[in-house]
């Protein structure tokens, strides 16, 4: 086959090229006595018609959970021998490997991801336009340079060269140099001609995305989106990346002062800053968080100071309960990353997956029992005999009231707090407000988070049977909106969690809960705070950034 991307029929840029290259093989054929010159000819006359549909393991659904699954059988067939001491290969024995993905569940999560992150790229678009540095922000030249020196360094491309013995001056030179290729678009891919340098720096004006979904009482995971594109973006969002998670982490805290204390929501501290001495954790300078509004004075019941994620409150408690007591809880909900005990993770300051965190929130879901989460169920060979039957791990992390008081924190957040744009029949001073189109009545728990200089935007959202995450950012930090309108989580991840559950309630068949959370008997902890007020809300409430 001669340059079969240069004649590829299936570009159309390439079609007129194929065609005229089919035409020569057909010469070529009658010139060496396959083909009587009238059939050359007849054959000639026919239009080039395509019927090419190849699959690839970037095809169908749940790509970045099937990558993930490929690593899980790796592992396992080589802790899991045949009878005969023999390996099992994982593409050739037939072997019958149950998961826990809910096919619905997973294709309304991928649409959700598509629908959102195809109308936030336009914003961003729209906003690099007047960005002389775009797609970066809060860096200098060098640092560009080095992000983009980086990328190139990580490309198959540059693999494929260096492991051939290529020299670095005709690595450079190749990258320079235009070439035709695919690549990616929320309208479809587009066939371009361009340098390999030049579409690392179109790719890095994309904004990226995860979604995973839990099924707290079993840890089955229903759904798995690792990114917005398995082809052109392979790096998993879900369990491979680890991210500033900001405003998310502090329900950690605050479960620690519930748990540890007994503290009610209904409790009152007040709102001026707070200052954690040098020496105290280790700390080389005196630490006083700044509210991300800037708005101090006056007293809070707890459960306003989570709603409106005010940091003066949270540096407050975990002074109260100390760092290292929050990382144990944590530890314990389903953080495995290895967190330093210092008073800033009380504001999210701590790079954690988007599996570890959906996992955690199960946690206060499942009345503090945590489930480890699964994938796998059973794994048969091709006769059918069971190999292996997966249970899943629990341990009891939480008191079931201090679960539940939790939950009942982060109904706030979505009654009216940061997340009140899940509902649309909020008022302000008498009056709809507009923007908040997604029309939820139903109980939701549920947490933004917002990073500095809005790099990340998450949200976490729970309803009795179902916890599911959302991140959304760009693949380096320095990529992001330049504002807190559209840059916060709520913004960027609440509104894909949002169409993702509406779809889920369109599907009867799922029997996803409308219901309020389970409240345990015996309930001593006070949670109804009659001075809790939609107006003190209002004017704490602001962004949800975290420095």
């Amino acid at each position: 086959l001669k340059n079969p991307r240069q004649y590829n029929p299936n570009r159309k840029i390439s079609r007129e090229k194929s065609l005229e290259r089919r035409n020569v093989v057909f010469s070529q054929m009658e010139k060496n006595g396959y083909l009587t010159e009238e059939e050359k000819d007849s054959l000639q006359k026919l239009p080039l018609k395509i019927n090419f549909t190849p699959e690839s393991h970037s095809d169908g659904y749940a790509t970045y959970f099937r990558s993930h699954l490929q690593k899980v059988m790796r592992d396992w067939v080589k802790n899991n021998p045949k009878p005969d001491g023999e390996y099992y290969d994982i593409f050739k024995d037939g072997l019958k490997i149950y998961v826990t993905i809910d096919s619905r569940i997973q294709k309304y999560a991928e649409e959700a991801v598509k629908e959102h992150m195809a109308n936030l790229q336009s914003y961003f678009f729209a906003e690099q336009k007047n960005n002389k540095k775009a797609p970066f922000y809060d860096i200098d030249k060098e640092q560009i340079d080095g992000i983009l020196e980086r990328a190139k360094r990580n490309s198959d491309r540059y693999y494929r060269l260096k492991a051939a013995g290529v020299s670095k001056n005709e690595i450079d030179k190749i990258f320079n140099t235009k070439t035709d290729m695919s690549v990616f678009s929320w309208k479809g891919n587009i066939d371009t001609i361009m340098s390999p340098n030049d579409s690392i720096k179109y790719y890095k004006f994309f904004l990226r995305s995860g979604l995973v979904s839990i099924e707290p009482q079993t840890g089955y995971i229903k759904a798995w989106v690792g990114g917005i594109d398995n082809k052109h973006f392979s790096y998993d969002a879900v369990s491979q990346q680890k991210r500033q998670v900001g405003s998310t982490f502090k329900p950690f805290v605050y479960a620690t002062a519930i748990n540890q204390l007994s503290m009610s929501p209904c409790e009152e501290l007040p709102n001026i800053r707070y200052t954690i001495p040098t020496g105290k954790y280790g700390l080389i300078q005196d630490w006083t968080p700044e509210n991300s509004d800037n708005k101090y004075g006056g007293m809070l019941t707890i459960k306003e100071a989570l709603a409106g994620s005010v940091n003066t409150i949270s540096a407050r408690l975990i002074d109260m309960v100390a760092p290292e007591n929050v990382v144990r809880l944590a530890k314990a909900a389903g953080i495995e990353t290895p967190i330093k005990p210092m008073p800033s993770i009380a504001l999210g300051a701590v790079d954690l997956s988007l599996l570890e965190m959906t996992s955690a929130y199960s946690t206060f879901a499942n009345k503090g029992l945590r489930v480890e989460p699964m994938i796998i169920t059973r794994i048969e060979d091709k006769n059918g005999t069971v190999l292996k039957d997966f249970t899943p791990k629990t341990q009891e992390v939480l008191s079931e009231e201090s679960a539940y008081v939790i939950i009942d924190l982060l109904k706030g957040v979505t009654n009216a707090g940061s997340g009140i744009r899940l509902r649309s029949n909020y008022t302000s001073a008498g009056k709809v407000a507009t923007g908040f189109p997604y029309s939820f009545t139903n109980p939701i728990a549920g947490k933004t988070g917002t990073t500095q200089n809005q790099s990340d935007g998450w949200f976490m959202g729970m309803v009795p049977n179902l916890v599911t995450g959302v991140w959304t950012g760009g693949e380096d930090r320095a990529t992001h909106f330049r504002g807190i309108i559209k840059g916060q989580g709520a913004t960027m991840a609440l509104p894909t969690w949002a169409i993702f559950m509406r779809k889920c309630y369109t599907d009867k068949s799922l029997n996803i809960s409308k219901d309020d959370f389970e409240r345990p008997e015996n309930v001593t902890i006070n949670i109804n705070c009659s001075g809790t007020s939609e107006n003190t809300l209002n004017e704490i409430r602001g962004g949800d950034t975290d420095f």
